[in-house]
């Protein structure tokens, strides 16, 4: 059985757990990792111990604006079935605790940031979780179809960060790994709005499956991800990129080219026929996608020294 602890008026009582999904952890790991590609691929090199440090903040903020989302969306999360049970709409922890937990952790994020590596590094922070929490979150989320794909910038930028810490600024090469995420967000998230329509049109999120239809999403994650392709294909001919990633950026395109023709070609019966079957490997093999090309830019990375990496 399930243990839930339950307060002396009746109320659900939060656990450690419940604080921890509270800064949604698996949308961190992926900011922290991009984030730390961006550091290590930059050409200057912090200390491991600035770099440790660098990383721990620029989590600490990807976390405060997870908080922030869930407590601004907690009508939503309410009424999609894939977010009921999170913390602050499952009645676990209070909105106003998740706002203040969000405020102070932000607050924290950008200076401690600041001070472990530079202020415009921790600014550039400070401008993400306000993309994030209020460019997306608050507006962009809930006024149009359009959301994912201006809102997507939130997400493209951690390795922006990383970079800046060691850098002290921005590059091409930060600029390219910010434009992979940026175009690969929307063909990722129409994936999954196509399996999960009935949440976001309950939820009343004007996602674009629900305000144009299945048809016009599957088209458009067509046109993204072959929009995609030669960003990320591109981007083995800067400074973070090499043989190594030329390689493994044209296998993964081609096998996500060919997942979004076949998600294209399909029809919502087909769909429904087969439990959207699909359009679920094609969100899954997404997120390897991603990292995998981030995975080889740090592979690049590691293998200069040696005379290995780079062209």
């Amino acid at each position: 059985m399930t243990d839930i602890r339950v307060s002396a008026v009746g109320e659900p009582e939060a656990s450690f757990g419940d604080y921890v999904a509270l800064l949604k952890p698996r949308v961190m790991s992926l900011v922290v990792f991009t984030a730390a590609v961006g550091l290590l691929a930059a050409p200057v090199s912090l200390h491991p111990v600035e770099a440790l440090a660098a990383i721990l903040f620029v989590a600490l903020g990807a976390g405060a604006s997870g908080a922030l989302n869930m407590w601004w969306d907690a009508d939503i999360d309410a009424a999609m079935r894939r977010t009921r049970s999170r913390p602050v709409p499952a009645g676990r922890v209070a909105p106003g605790e998740a706002m203040a937990i969000g405020l102070a952790l932000s607050g924290i994020a950008v200076v401690m940031l600041g001070l472990a590596a530079n202020w415009f590094a921790a600014g550039f922070l400070a401008f993400t979780i306000f993309f994030y929490v209020v460019v997306y979150t608050m507006w962009l989320k809930r006024a149009t179809p359009q959301n994912i794909v201006i809102g997507g910038a939130a997400g493209a930028f951690p390795p922006m960060v990383g970079w800046a810490c060691a850098t002290g600024g921005v590059a091409v090469e930060a600029v390219a790994m910010f434009l992979v995420i940026f175009m690969w967000t929307p063909p990722h998230f129409w994936a999954l709005a196509l399996f999960t329509k009935g949440d976001y049109a309950a939820a009343g999120v004007p996602m674009l499956n629900v305000t144009h239809g299945r048809r016009a999403t599957r088209n458009h994650i067509l046109g993204y991800t072959l929009a995609l392709a030669p960003v990320a294909i591109g981007a083995a001919f800067t400074g973070i990129g090499g043989p190594l990633y030329l390689a493994v950026a044209l296998v993964l395109n081609a096998v996500f080219v060919a997942g979004a023709v076949r998600v294209w070609r399909r029809s919502d019966a087909d769909s429904e026929a087969d439990g959207h079957l699909a359009e679920r490997r094609f969100f899954r093999f997404s997120l390897s996608y991603l990292f995998l090309h981030f995975g080889a830019i740090l592979a690049e990375t590691a293998l200069a020294p040696f005379g290995l990496g780079g062209w």
